[in-house]
């Protein structure tokens, strides 16, 4: 017990650390190169948070458990919301931007459906990854082509401070930025490959499939720097940063962490039909739910928050006592479908209806008085 905890605390330390460095190096020899600091944001860091997910689920897939690789996926997008909009929308009301309202939540959702889709035959293939990381690409230029087009002087000001390189240039300093990316990739190895061990070394000593332990311990391991970073910026007041983290995170799991695992894996990533009939389609309503919460009034209030926060402790009590056999799960996966689920719709519908209206009466006032 102590050293599989021992493993799995200490590769996921080691995980973290290999990200921090890996950002820390590519950023500022990007910064060095002359490389815009915008484009070092969308493109470098964006990356450089999921390799946690990115490196676990690589490994898991080579180990031959692509259980935790299809857990660790699908179990962040779900706590991603559920948990961190969640936490963050309880801290203060959240701000959802417009792009997000139009262009990334919709995207979200179409990546999840799609992901699902494609996993429906058992599998997600070498060639649909290689599609999938196509798609993640085209997202990417599209951000960068946006960017230069919106030209958000608040935006441009946070990354030039972020991610602008201030400290003396020169050749040693560029081999010191090569040395942190290679020790963070070093590390990301290494403390992926402590941290799927100990995982596996706690669903065997605990009876619970390698599933259920991707879908909650490692998918809470390797999201802690977006959980870190959403509920700081809550903290901060920076509302916009903590959804749009959140929302980047989704996309980037199942377009590039997915994607690169199953074209890396000699077979694909292979899907139980445990993941295809539970997991993703919860994934995929997560995704779907999102969508009324931020369109009404552009924010996310405390009680919604409240909402996804209560939804995943369900989700997470529903898995625990699937995983034990306990004879209660029945009853309660019932209580949920019949109550909890439908009640939830009702709220949605009726508070998207009144934002409906609202608009309405707002364009209606406006042609009265113009």
């Amino acid at each position: 017990m102590g050293i599989t905890l021992g493993l799995m605390i200490g590769g996921l330390i080691v995980l973290v650390a290999g990200a921090e460095l890996l950002v820390r190096g590519a950023s500022r020899l990007a910064a060095a190169l002359g490389i815009a600091p915008l484009v070092i944001g969308l493109t470098i860091v964006a990356f450089g948070t999921s390799t946690p997910e990115l490196a676990v689920s690589m490994q898991s897939a080579l180990a031959g458990q692509p259980d935790l690789a299809i857990g660790n996926v699908v179990g962040s997008n779900i706590l991603n919301v559920l948990l961190i909009l969640g936490l963050s929308a309880l801290i203060t009301p959240l701000f959802v931007a417009q792009q997000l309202v139009r262009i990334d939540v919709p995207l979200m959702i179409g990546a999840s459906v799609l992901v699902w889709v494609l996993a429906r035959n058992g599998a997600v293939t070498q060639l649909e990854g290689v599609a999938l990381f196509g798609l993640m690409l085209a997202y990417l230029g599209f951000l960068l082509w946006q960017s230069r087009r919106e030209h958000n002087s608040a935006v441009e000001s946070e990354y030039e401070q972020e991610y602008a390189s201030h400290e003396p240039k020169g050749a040693r300093r560029n081999l010191l930025n090569i040395l942190f990316i290679v020790v963070g990739l070093a590390m990301l190895i290494l403390g992926s490959r402590f941290f799927v061990q100990g995982a596996s070394g706690l669903a065997r000593l605990f009876g619970m499939s390698e599933l259920v332990i991707g879908l909650t311990i490692v998918a809470l391991g390797t999201s802690l720097p977006e959980v870190a970073a959403s509920v700081m910026a809550a903290i901060k007041g920076e509302r916009d940063i903590a959804v749009g983290n959140v929302v980047g995170s989704n996309i980037f799991n199942l377009l590039s962490v997915l994607a690169l695992t199953a074209i890396v894996a000699p077979r694909g990533v292979p899907v139980s039909p445990g993941a295809l009939n539970l997991d993703m389609p919860f994934m995929v309503a997560v995704a779907v739910a999102c969508l009324p919460i931020f369109v009404t009034g552009n924010i996310i209030a405390r009680w919604e928050g409240a909402v996804f926060l209560g939804y995943y402790v369900a989700y997470t009590l529903f898995l625990l006592l699937d995983a034990a056999n306990h004879p209660v799960v029945t009853h309660y996966s019932d209580f949920m479908l019949l109550f909890v689920v439908p009640l939830t719709l009702v709220t949605l519908f009726v508070s998207l209806s009144r934002e409906v209206r609202r608009r309405r009466t707002t364009v209606a006032i406006s042609r009265f008085d113009s």
